[in-house]
């Protein structure tokens, strides 16, 4: 509706006198909002008060002008001008009729457009490092960035959804250094655990598998792997001593055993990651591996492109990008002294083969400590050729999960944290999918379990869900009672639709394809949860006022023309969400 407005708008500009056209006559988008207030109709332009001055005419005097220019249409049943120059639209009731029949007659397809024009746009979501089960705070990363990609891909973006594997670098090192101190464990060694290593009882089963593959083969005794090393923390410093136990590890079991001890702690988490992200209903088109980066040469392409474009340097026997000549805050090493190349440059070949693959947008969804990666990589593009513009970043903000009114606290390191696989089994998919996407992204989540539990309408995924439920048990009702529906009389019986609750439904269900378009284009998933939370109150006003099953044939089959239309906007919402529309509760 709201782009049939901005037509009308198109069409006035372009039909203006010589002497009042301006001189853009017909903007690409002419700004059309809906009103706030009832008694201004229902949409509005401040088309006149944006191009007044360039017709060099009053803001009201261009506005009489596009009203009288407009073109007549049956939809619309009076235009009026307001304030300084504001155009209010009043549509007919056979407007929204008409959209009405259009949710029945496109049912899953409504709300669903080409505004994206098949841009190719990669989604790039969750990317932990596979070094232990995802936890609460990485399901609201699933949860946004899945529901972000099915916003685009609504609105007519090529989505392609990805996970970049982090299966290189220190982390896993200590990950699978962790893993051979388990299985260490597992033949009677005794010793202090290292305070930076993984301990969570995650790494047991992993333990055991190397057990099964090596037998007694890597088993070493404790005082050969701890004898000679620096303290560990508080003495001395974590990070120095897990490094020196790492090397330890290499020296004693060698390649092959570190990593036999790498590769099962990797297969085994990523495949509990994958489980429990298909469990969670979200999938990817890929998932890459951060190896495979130097393994086909990537790095090593996109530094000699750094250094012909004659931004490389060397300083302390380290290679240095120059950042600060592309925005950042400072130069990047890109290779260290040692010659090994920093996670810095694996990004940036990461996000150039991102566009060597044919994507125009790259979006990144990344925990709120990583603000200062934005303009590293930003930077790192544009020194390679690349639109800086072509990165974006969204940043997720951290969740408070609370149970029983009490902070549950987590460490991803000590072992002690709350998965969101057991979140999942206490709270439910469609409770988890929904709570982590109520609030915008920029701001802390406090998840709360008991109100996610419950059965009130105080929880806001019960009471939207509920309302899908009540439109089928009215229908099953309606067959109980040997009633039927007549599927041609219903949409042409809408004229009966006169009651307040019955227009106040209407006008909330149409705006569901300008909130899709809105919350794709603002990358606002929370902006749908807030619509499809007013749209479940409208209706629910209007099951506690009126009965639907009423003897009147025509009037009966126009509210269920009605409440059948409700229930396919929120079933086409929800699912957006990634959230089930049950039939009964």
């Amino acid at each position: 509706m709201k782009n049939a407005i901005e037509q009308l708008v198109r069409d006035a500009l372009a039909a203006l006198p010589a002497d009042l056209r301006p001189s853009d006559p017909n903007p690409a988008s002419p700004l059309v909002e809906r009103t706030r207030d009832a008694s201004h109709g229902d949409f509005a332009t401040n088309v006149a008060l944006q191009l007044a001055k360039a017709a060099k005419r009053k803001p009201r005097e261009l506005a009489q002008a596009i009203l009288e220019a407009l073109p007549a249409n049956e939809l619309v049943a009076k235009v009026e001008i307001a304030g300084p120059g504001f155009i209010n639209f009043h549509l007919a009731p056979t407007a929204f009729h008409r959209e009405l029949a259009r949710v029945l007659e496109e049912a899953q397809g409504y709300g669903r457009s080409r505004l994206g024009g098949e841009r190719p746009v990669i989604v790039e979501f969750v990317s932990a490092n596979p070094t232990g089960p995802l936890h609460v705070g990485h399901g609201r990363h699933a949860a946004f960035g899945a529901t972000l990609a099915n916003l685009l891909e609504a609105v007519g973006f090529k989505v392609h959804r990805e996970y970049y594997i982090n299966d290189a670098g220190r982390q896993m090192d200590i990950l699978a250094a962790s893993v051979w101190l388990r299985y260490l464990e597992c033949f009677g060694e005794q010793f202090p655990f290292p305070s930076n290593g993984y301990r969570g009882d995650y790494l047991l089963p992993i333990a055991n598998k190397l057990v099964e593959r090596a037998g007694r083969s890597l088993v070493r005794p404790a005082a050969q792997v701890f004898g000679g090393l620096p303290e560990d923390a508080p003495a001395g410093d974590k990070d120095t001593y897990i490094d020196a136990v790492i090397a330890r590890a290499r020296q004693l079991i060698g390649a092959d055993g570190f990593r036999l001890a790498f590769d099962l702690a990797l297969d085994d988490i990523l495949a509990d990651i994958r489980g429990d992200l298909e469990e969670f209903g979200v999938r990817y088109d890929q998932w890459f591996s951060e190896r495979s980066l130097a393994e086909d040469g990537a790095i090593d392409r996109a530094l000699e492109l750094l250094r012909r474009n004659g931004v490389v340097y060397e300083k302390d026997g380290a290679q240095w990008f120059r950042a600060t000549d592309f925005g950042d805050e400072k130069d990047r090493v890109v290779v260290r002294e040692n010659g090994q190349k920093t996670y810095f440059a694996s990004d940036i070949a990461y996000h150039l083969q991102k566009r060597e693959r044919g994507f125009e947008q790259l979006i990144d969804v990344l925990g709120a400590d990583h603000h200062g990666y934005i303009a590293r990589v930003r930077a790192g593009l544009l020194a390679m050729g690349q639109p800086g513009e072509c990165l974006e970043v969204r940043l997720v903000q951290f969740v408070t999960l609370y149970r029983g009114g009490e902070k549950v606290q987590m460490s991803t390191r000590s072992g002690e944290f709350i998965t969101l696989r057991e979140l999942r089994r206490e709270v439910g998919n469609d409770a988890a999918r929904f709570f982590y996407v109520m609030r915008s992204n920029d701001q802390h989540l406090d998840f709360d379990m008991q109100l996610a539990t419950s059965k009130s309408n105080e929880n806001p995924v019960y009471y939207i869900q509920y309302a899908h439920a009540r439109v089928c048990s009215v229908l099953r009702q309606m067959r109980e009672k040997g009633l039927s529906y007549d599927p041609a009389r219903g949409p042409a019986a809408t004229h009966r639709l006169v009651e307040a609750h019955e227009q106040a439904l209407l006008a909330s269900m149409s705006r569901y394809p300008e909130v899709v378009e809105a919350a794709a284009l603002a990358r606002a998933p929370h902006a749908l949860v807030h619509y499809l939370r007013e749209l479940a109150n409208d209706f629910h006003a209007y099951y506690n006022a009126h009965q639907f099953l009423v003897e009147d044939a025509e009037l009966r089959d126009a509210r269920l023309t009605l409440i059948q239309g409700l229930r396919q906007v929120v079933r086409n919402g929800l699912g957006l969400l990634g959230v089930s529309a049950p039939e009964a509760m």
